[in-house]
């Protein structure tokens, strides 16, 4: 039997996040208190707590050095530490193997190392590449080069008038000739959850490799890659409270034996002569160089994090704020929100407000202290599908509270007060 996520109190995990009492504008030369941070930004990236932040100084302090090359006790220590953090993404995304979990800088490096070395091994003219309309650069452009480089031709799921992926559509553009399948599991424009189970097999019934860009999805949801039955899953620390310049990517271990690595140099190799060389083994082939260490470390604190908060509430969370926000911005004349029906939506609201261009808005909610996003959000092809060319983005975390979108929802009315005077 399913049971409800036990609330969570978004007021006493705030104090773990030392930059949430931070005012805004604030200048004490000058007797201005400022205003309190009201952070919706996090689809961009997230805030750290306290034993993320603590993390990086104690390897710092305590425990750095260069990773599996010393003979000493400290690069012993080091190693020790790296390692542990690997493990941890492994449990978190529930892989089978410790060698499938590949440190990368991000998402997009994850994404661009699938296309280079997967992508111009096993692609060539002709082969279909099957993307979506929803999808964040990241996972266009890696292809878009691919297809460059190979001519593999790409296709694209549409989505329907409710930003919903249009599966009929899919099952159309599915063929022999399908050789991978990349998605996101959630929009960072419109919310948008995709089905990543039903669209998995759907791919495997034409034999196509899967990758899944859970970039938005890793920080709110339950990530299972097993379950997916994917054979690649990409993630960026920052975005789950990890640091920056650090990421994953998992693979399929059959699939990364396969692969040649991605980058050449130290770390990567078994052996080298003067005219070639032989790989090493899995992960570290694709590992090149001296690797994000203490990054690495922080990223294993953050999963800690995630698991002591519990991602069944964090998600249970956004919920009841993103309803919120879609009541009290339903209520402003000439907003418009982008996305599909709340039970399909993550805690992502982007919206315009009818003759109000979306930086102006941002402005007057960075005003009050408000963060937000305006832009093309790095989905320029979505938001043509819109048929706008920027919208405003507020996207929620589980140290949001009720409050911070009513005073969200207050300015946003503001603005438009404000600017249908002029």
């Amino acid at each position: 039997m399913n049971h409800a996520a036990p609330p969570l109190d978004p007021v006493k995990l705030r104090e773990d996040f030392p930059i949430l009492s931070v005012r805004v504008g604030a200048d004490p030369a000058r007797g201005d208190e400022g205003v309190p941070l009201v952070y919706l930004d996090n689809a961009a990236t997230t805030q750290r707590p306290r034993s993320v932040i603590q993390s990086l100084v104690n390897v710092y302090e305590q425990s750095y050095s260069n990773v599996h090359r010393g003979a000493h006790w400290l690069s012993g220590l080091s190693t020790a530490g790296y390692n542990a953090a690997r493990e941890k993404v492994q449990e978190f995304v529930n892989a089978a193997h410790f060698e499938e979990i590949i440190f990368t800088r991000g998402t997009t490096e994850a994404i661009n190392l699938v296309a280079r070395s997967w992508g111009d091994r096993f692609c060539q003219a002709g082969d279909e590449i099957v993307l979506t309309e929803l999808e964040h650069h990241a996972n266009l452009v890696p292809w878009q080069q691919l297809a460059e480089r190979v001519g593999v031709k790409l296709r694209t799921i549409p989505i329907d008038d409710r930003c919903q992926l249009d599966l009929e559509q899919f099952d159309k553009l599915l063929s022999p000739r399908t050789k991978l399948v990349s998605f996101t599991a959630t929009s960072n424009v419109t919310g948008t959850i995709t089905p990543v189970v039903e669209i998995i097999a759907r791919a495997r019934r034409v034999g196509a490799v899967t990758l899944v860009d859970a970039a938005q999805s890793a920080p709110h949801l339950p990530t299972d890659v097993r379950a997916w039955g994917a054979d690649f899953v990409a993630l960026s620390g920052h975005k789950m409270l990890g640091p920056s310049g650090i990421g994953a990517l998992y693979g399929r271990r059959e699939l990364l034996a396969s692969m040649p690595p991605f980058l050449g140099g130290g770390g990567m190799i078994d052996r080298v002569w003067a005219d070639h060389f032989t790989p090493g083994d899995l992960p570290y082939r694709f590992e090149a160089g001296t690797p994000a260490i203490a990054p690495a470390v922080g990223l294993g604190a953050a999963i800690d994090y995630l698991n002591y908060v519990g991602l069944d509430a964090i998600h249970a969370h956004e919920q009841l704020l993103t309803a919120r926000a879609h009541e009290l911005l339903a209520d402003i004349p000439g907003v418009k929100i982008w996305g599909p029906p709340l039970e399909h939506k993550a805690g992502i609201v982007g919206f315009t407000l009818d003759g109000v261009h979306p930086n102006d808005i941002a402005e007057v909610l960075d005003q009050d202290g408000i963060a937000v996003r305006a832009g093309h959000h790095c989905a320029m092809p979505l938001h043509q599908r819109l048929g706008v060319e920027f919208t405003v983005r507020a996207s929620f975390y589980f140290y949001n509270t009720l409050a911070e979108v009513e005073q969200f929802a207050k300015t946003v009315a503001h603005a438009q007060r404000l600017f249908r005077k002029r």
